[in-house]
């Protein structure tokens, strides 16, 4: 076996693999939307199969409770401040150097999305909203590239291999020996998001680490036979698994995309995408916080001077990547990041309103 394929040797024997099928993984490059729990099981397991180039974005950092389940960090990376996305760049790099990893710390919108998903052979979820992921569908159906969608809270997780429909319908899984292989994409299953309240989140209900290993292990099987040119084995159901209750359900969806009228992939009405939907303030699961997007130019924060000015209000701590603030406002006390490019997590409470408040009132609009 080759030197460059040596550690894949075990991988290499499977059916489906060998030196073809490795070399295409070598060869493909995974956007993954989110460094949490499914996203650093997926990085891991990715890198490690040997998936050549991986761009993870993530616009979050790294706290004490993330460790229970976040695969790829540790104790020194709280301590360091080191932003989600960069701490897995980093580790990945002692994992395996052959794979290159783009590290991006920010948020995913409309207005960035594509930039990020330049080159990107599979999109993977690592996504933690209903908004986020419609963003992600859109993308995935609009340029013909799979969407592998996961979903872990409480005890329970979902996850499926989306090949989407694409418009000329001239797409490897579309004319695949035995049959078009193209999937209902998310929005033929999940047409609308739950009503405020009503999804359960890490806050509410918490979240089994295992369970989300599992969907993210799951997630990352789906994508290593995408890559690897394996269509005839993506799974074509939606896996839906429940630890505590001992259940484990294949659902059979393959009809949801004929039995409506997507506005996705049936009707090509991109609305997440271009930004006609969608909101600036996203509530961040586990953390009893607010992300703002900052809505101005992207001539960078003065980190350095925002970090002196709130230095006399409260402790803070600052690095190249962004300012964290613990400050008090009306008998409240809230932690207040701010990264460079003006977005800001207001954690303390899960009100938009409230949490637009603070940052006008400690950093200003």
């Amino acid at each position: 076996m080759p030197h460059d394929l040596a550690r894949y040797q075990r991988q290499s024997l499977l059916p489906g693999f060998g030196e073809s099928a490795q070399r295409k993984l070598m060869a493909s490059t995974a956007l993954i939307l989110g460094c949490g729990a499914l996203g650093t099981v997926s990085a891991n397991m990715l890198a490690r199969a040997g998936v050549g180039h991986l761009i993870i974005v993530d616009r979050d950092f790294i706290d004490l409770t993330n460790l229970q389940r976040q695969v790829l960090f540790d104790e020194q990376d709280i301590a360091d401040d080191i932003p989600k996305a960069e701490a897995a760049r980093r580790k990945i790099a002692r994992i395996n150097s052959q794979v290159r990893v783009t590290a991006i710390v920010d948020d995913i919108n409309h207005g960035n999305i594509e930039r990020f998903a330049d080159g990107a052979d599979i999109v993977v979820d690592g996504l933690d909203n209903f908004e986020t992921r419609y963003l992600a569908n859109d993308l995935a159906v609009a340029r013909g590239i799979p969407y592998i969608y996961g979903g872990a809270v409480g005890t329970a997780g979902m996850a499926y291999a989306i090949l989407p429909h694409t418009e000329k319908g001239d797409s490897a899984w579309e004319t695949a020996p035995g049959g078009n292989r193209a999937t209902p994409c998310f929005r033929c299953i999940f047409e609308h998001a739950p009503p405020p309240g009503e999804n359960p989140t890490c806050d509410t209900v918490g979240v089994l680490g295992p369970a989300v290993a599992i969907i993210a292990n799951f997630q990352a099987s789906e994508a290593l036979k995408i890559l690897s040119g394996n269509l005839d084995r993506v799974c074509p159901t939606l896996l839906n698994i429940d630890l505590w209750a001992n259940s484990i359900t294949q659902l059979k969806v393959a009809r949801a995309r004929e039995a409506g009228n997507c506005p996705c992939c049936k009707q090509r009405n991109f609305e997440f995408l271009q930004g006609k939907s969608g909101s600036s303030a996203v509530s961040l699961c586990g953390h009893d916080a607010v992300q703002l997007t900052h809505r101005q130019g992207n001539e960078g924060l003065n980190i350095d001077e925002v970090a002196a000015r709130l230095g006399k209000l409260g402790s803070v701590k600052a690095n190249e990547f962004m300012l964290r603030a613990r400050l008090s406002d009306n008998g409240k006390d809230y932690e207040l990041t701010v990264f460079r490019d003006g977005r800001a997590i207001v954690k303390g409470t899960d009100d938009a309103t409230i949490a637009r408040g603070v940052y006008a009132k400690f950093v200003g609009i």
